[in-house]
């Protein structure tokens, strides 16, 4: 079940005219009470005597006697929803669901004669709205803080209770979902997604790009944003705040958005503290092997994961998010939209109540800055085994959360997995192809060779992985290997200890990608395979590199 509490209002009737109307479309069916303060209050929905005037004056009674003391905004308003697939609950389950709740939140304790006057309105079968005006029989405002919480933590009991479904629950560190407001001027400009949500994008991108706070302020006016800096009178940087310039409000101005109301991890002294431990030299124009390093640091991160601290290992997931911002800028066209996709999932997953030790993840950021900063790979293979990797370290930052408590986090670790897989089988359909072509044309005397070597490293699997359409290519890997002097029976028990392979689809093709990773083949397996150009980027100098060169 969710809690959905509003901002209050001060329209007790315009509140109960929604309730009791049709809806927006025609969605309400059947408006009544399932349960008042008393018992007794009218119900328009049923008694054809009662009208919302009379249940909205019932319900300011004390309002008005409070006069100037009442609170200016005093309607309370609280909807709590079912899951789809839980079972459709009576009237009287959701009467009992609306007391809980109203005890929790502090608005109307249980027996407590000078409670809040309330009424829980059901007009559709999956949802109750609770409606409440903030002043007590003493006439004074009720003790509510925290309500929200104190909702969702009487919510998950009764999930228990009923038998319903369980619902992941964050631990409020999630970015603000985009208003209703905000989803239907979208809706109106024709746009798929919120102003808000296209600058948490950008922004996000934009920051796994920049070295320093003060580039990353340059590459977001670079990209069209409009951006504001406030600052301390002793003129230290204090936040920011963005917009987009063709997102206006009824003034014709511009809607401004903070970092924090972005994402908690975009506000600036977050963004500060991450960068603050970012190596900002110059990449050399004659290092290519930042993709390299990438997919080797990327490959390292379940480990990692399994064997750090809580604190390192948040840093190491917020680099992997880090890493998927930047991959649509550097990938094919075709499989830029999969890995925004999975981008935009794995940012919830990317942060928690952990507070992240950047520093141990510096090396890898380091790498993530700099492939932007080189040309695109020349060698077909080496997204697919960057992709393969990144897949891995998905699906362990997904474990990751999931022991620890982070189930929304979790969640999103998953669905950011499944757009991966799909990105990374289409990335390696072509390079395995040629790799796959190589192990057919080896002599068949080296073809049992290798075959030898399987079965001495992986007795157990040697038949699966033989018999396997993908064994050709892992043949042809294995013989790459040789010729660059690497023990391939060490390197496949290697590969085989990394992780278990019996989830794996193939793992002939799994085991390709692992030595590949290993042994470091990417450079000359693929290079008549050019990949296509990427995405133009030029980031900013800061004022200390223009000072370095």
């Amino acid at each position: 079940m969710i809690a959905n509490i509003v901002k209050p209002g001060h329209k007790t009737r315009g509140v109960l005219n929604y309730l009791f109307g049709p809806g927006r479309a025609n969605e309400h069916t059947d408006p009544h009470l399932v349960a008042s303060f008393d018992g007794f209050a009218p119900d328009p929905g049923r008694d054809p005597a009662a009208t919302l005037a009379q249940l909205a004056a019932v319900l300011d009674l004390r309002v008005k006697q409070a006069g100037d003391k009442a609170p200016k905004n005093h309607v309370w308003h609280c909807s709590i929803r079912a899951a789809p697939e839980d079972r459709h609950l009576t009237d009287d389950e959701w009467a009992t669901i609306a007391r809980r709740v109203l005890h929790a939140t502090g608005i109307a304790p249980a027996g407590d004669p000078d409670a809040c006057r309330w009424v829980a309105v059901r007009h559709a079968d999956d949802h109750i709205h609770i409606v409440a005006t903030k002043v007590r029989g003493d006439l004074r405002p009720p003790r509510n803080w925290n309500d929200y919480l104190c909702a969702d933590n009487e919510l998950v009991a009764i999930e228990k209770e009923y038998g319903l479904r369980q619902v992941p629950r964050g631990d409020r560190t999630a970015a603000k979902r985009p208003t209703r407001a905000e989803q239907e001027k979208a809706q109106r400009t024709g746009r798929a997604t919120t102003a808000r949500e296209r600058l948490r994008t950008t922004a996000r991108t934009l920051l796994s790009a920049a070295t320093t706070p003060e580039e990353y302020f340059r590459l977001l006016e670079g990209s069209g944003t409009l951006v504001e800096i406030q600052r301390f009178p002793s003129g230290d940087i204090r936040g920011y705040k963005v917009a987009l310039a063709d997102d206006t409000n009824r003034d014709g101005q511009p809607v401004w958005f903070s970092g924090s109301t972005l994402a908690p991890d975009l506000s600036y002294p977050k963004i500060s503290e991450r960068l603050a431990v970012t190596d900002t030299s110059p990449a050399s124009p004659s290092d290519f092997r930042a993709w390299h390093r990438l997919t080797q640091a990327t490959d390292r991160v379940p480990e990692l994961l399994n064997h750090s601290e809580d604190k390192a290992g948040q840093a190491h997931i917020a680099v992997l998010a880090e890493t998927l911002d930047i991959l649509p800028l550097t990938a094919p066209p075709d499989l830029r939209p999969g890995l925004l996709q999975a981008a935009t999932a794995f940012e919830r997953a990317s942060r928690s109540r952990i507070r992240a030790q950047h520093q141990q993840a510096q090396a890898t950021r380091r790498a993530v800055k700099t492939i932007l900063r080189e040309p695109a790979p020349k060698d077909g293979a080496l997204l697919a085994v960057l992709l393969d990797a990144v897949l891995l370290a998905a699906v362990a930052a997904q474990h990751w959360h999931r022991t620890r408590g982070h189930n929304q986090q979790a969640e999103a670790a998953r669905q950011a997995a499944e757009h991966l897989r799909a990105a990374y089988q289409a990335a390696a359909a072509e390079p395995l192809a040629v790799i796959h072509r190589r192990g057919t044309q080896l002599s068949e005397w080296l073809r049992l060779q290798q075959a030898d070597t399987v079965r001495r490293a992986l007795p157990e699997q040697a038949d699966q992985i033989l018999a396997e359409p993908g064994w050709p290519a892992l043949a042809a890997t294995l013989a790459q290997a040789d010729a660059a002097g690497h023990n391939s029976v060490t390197l496949l028990t290697e590969a085989t200890a990394q992780r278990e392979l019996d989830t794996a689809t193939s793992v002939s093709e799994v085991l390709t990608w692992r030595l590949h990773r290993l042994a470091d083949l990417t450079q000359h397996t693929t290079s008549r395979a050019q990949a296509p150009e990427a995405a133009p980027y030029r980031p900013v100098r800061t004022d200390q590199q223009r000072r370095t060169r």
